[in-house]
C-alpha cells in the first residue's frame, strides 16, 4: 500500500502578469520506506509540488487529491495540518539558516516542536530527547551544544539539526528540498551518509528534491523527472540513469561529467531556455529545445505512457511523456538511430538531412517566470553542476 497517492496535483499563481501555471497535472506515490528522488531545473514546479503538500503555498490556486495514509492533504483545514505537518510529516529545506529562528537556541526550538504534539511530555523528558537527536546527528557533545544558537552551528551543524527536529517525532515521511544545496562537497557527502543512515534505522519515507543528478544516483530508488510543471519522465533509478527515454531527460544526463562513462567525453549542454510558465508553448513544452522534434510535437502534448523498460520490452513501470518510439530508450548509437528515424518519419528538421539546433545557452540563464514560485528573485541552478559520482550505485543505496 502506498504511503503517499498525489493524482493529477494542479498548482498555478495569479499574478499582474498572468497566471503562473507551477505545477499541471503531476502524479506520483511513495512507498513506506522508500525514497522518490525529484529532480529538474529550477521552474520545473518540484518544489512547488511538496510545499503545496505541506500547505505552504498560500495564495494558490490548488486542484488534485494527495492522499496520505488515506487522508487528502488538501483538503484539510489549518488545523488538521498542523497535527500532521512535523509529527507525521516532516520537512528540511535548502537553507536550515532561514529555517532556524535566529534568536532562540537550537535546543528550545527542537523541544518546543517535540512538546507541540505530544504536550504531555514534560520540558525535562522533550529536553532530554533533543540531546539524544543531536547525538544522533553527529553533532558532538549534544549536552552543551543543544544551549547554541544557530549563528554558533556551522552550516553543516545547522543541516544536522534540521534533521534531528525533523526525526524527533518519528515521521513517517522526510521531504527534503535541496537538503544539500547550500554545503560543499564534504559535508554534502555527510550529510547524505546520515540521511541515509537514519532513513533505515527509522524505516523513514523520503522525497529527495534536487537538481543534483549525483545526489539522486545516491539516494533515491524512484526518480520523478519534471519540466515546465509536467512530469517528463517516471522510473526506478536504474532505469532512468541506463535507459533514458525522454529527451529532457537524456540530456540532464549528457550535461552531468561523468555520466556518460567514457573519457574525453565533451558535455552537452541542452539548448534554449525553459518555458515561461506564464505563457507555455502549444505541443510539448519541451519542443523548443529538443534536438528530435517532430511536426505532432509541436501541436500534441504526450501523455504519460508505458515504455520499454529494457530489450524485453515495457512492464509498465517505465513512464515517459514523449512521441518518440516506445523502444528507444538508452544513450547507445543503435537507440540514437531509432530516434533519428523516427524524426525522419515524422517530419522533424532533420528530414531535410540537417537539424536546425537552437542557440546553446547555458540552462542557468532561465527567465523570471520560469522559477519554482512566483519570486522571479529567486537564484537559478544549474542541473550541470552535478558530482562526477552521478553513476548510480549498482548494489543499491550503500
Amino acid at each position: 500500500m502506498n504511503l503517499l497517492d498525489v493524482r493529477d496535483l494542479r498548482v498555478s499563481f495569479p499574478t499582474a502578469d498572468g497566471i503562473v501555471q507551477a505545477v499541471r497535472g503531476v502524479s506520483f506515490t511513495v512507498e513506506p520506506g522508500r525514497t522518490l528522488g525529484i529532480v529538474g531545473e529550477s521552474g520545473s514546479g518540484k518544489s512547488v509540488s511538496v510545499q503545496t503538500l505541506m500547505g505552504l503555498t498560500a495564495g494558490a490556486d490548488v486542484d488534485g487529491e494527495a492522499l496520505f495514509d488515506g487522508q487528502d492533504l488538501l483538503t484539510m483545514g489549518e488545523r488538521e495540518m498542523r497535527r500532521v505537518r512535523g509529527a507525521q510529516i516532516a520537512m528540511i529545506f535548502q537553507d536550515p539558516l532561514s529555517s532556524l529562528h535566529p534568536h532562540y537556541r537550537v535546543g528550545w526550538q527542537i523541544i518546543e516542536m517535540i512538546r507541540e504534539h505530544e504536550p504531555q511530555m514534560s520540558k525535562a523528558e522533550a529536553r532530554k530527547r533533543a540531546i539524544e537527536m543531536l547525538g544522533l546527528v553527529g553533532i558532538p557533545q549534544p549536552d552543551r551544544r543543544v544551549d547554541d544558537y544557530p549563528h554558533q552551528f556551522s552550516g553543516g551543524m545547522r543541516q544536522r539539526a534540521m534533521i534531528a527536529m525533523g526525526l524527533s517525532l518519528h515521521p513517517k515521511l522526510i521531504i527534503a528540498d535541496e537538503p544539500t544545496t547550500a554545503l560543499d562537497a564534504t559535508v554534502q557527502a555527510q550529510i547524505l551518509d546520515l540521511m541515509r543512515r537514519l532513513q533505515r534505522e527509522f524505516d523513514t519515507a523520503l522525497i529527495m528534491i534536487t537538481h543534483d543528478l549525483g545526489v539522486i544516483a545516491d539516494m533515491a530508488d524512484d526518480v520523478l523527472v519534471m519540466y515546465g510543471g509536467k512530469a517528463a519522465e517516471e522510473s526506478d533509478r536504474r532505469t532512468l540513469y541506463y535507459r533514458p527515454h525522454h529527451p529532457y531527460t537524456k540530456g540532464l544526463l549528457e550535461s552531468v561529467p561523468g555520466a556518460s562513462g567514457a573519457k574525453g567525453t565533451r558535455l552537452k549542454p541542452i539548448p534554449g531556455q525553459p518555458p515561461s510558465l506564464i505563457n507555455l508553448p502549444g505541443g510539448c513544452v519541451f519542443h523548443p529545445r529538443c534536438e528530435y522534434v517532430m511536426a505532432r510535437c509541436r501541436t500534441e502534448a504526450p501523455p504519460l505512457h508505458a515504455v520499454a523498460t529494457d530489450e524485453s520490452g515495457t512492464d509498465g513501470t517505465h513512464l515517459s511523456a514523449c512521441w518518440l518510439p516506445r523502444d528507444a530508450i538508452g544513450l547507445t548509437p543503435a537507440a540514437e538511430e531509432m530516434r533519428l528515424a523516427a524524426v525522419t518519419e515524422g517530419g522533424g528538421p532533420k528530414a531535410n538531412g540537417a537539424a536546425t539546433p537552437a542557440p546553446k545557452t547555458d540552462v542557468t540563464k532561465t527567465d523570471a517566470s520560469a522559477s519554482d514560485a512566483p519570486d522571479a528573485s529567486a537564484p537559478k541552478t544549474d542541473v550541470s553542476k552535478a558530482p562526477a559520482q552521478a553513476e548510480p550505485n549498482e548494489e543499491g543505496t550503500e
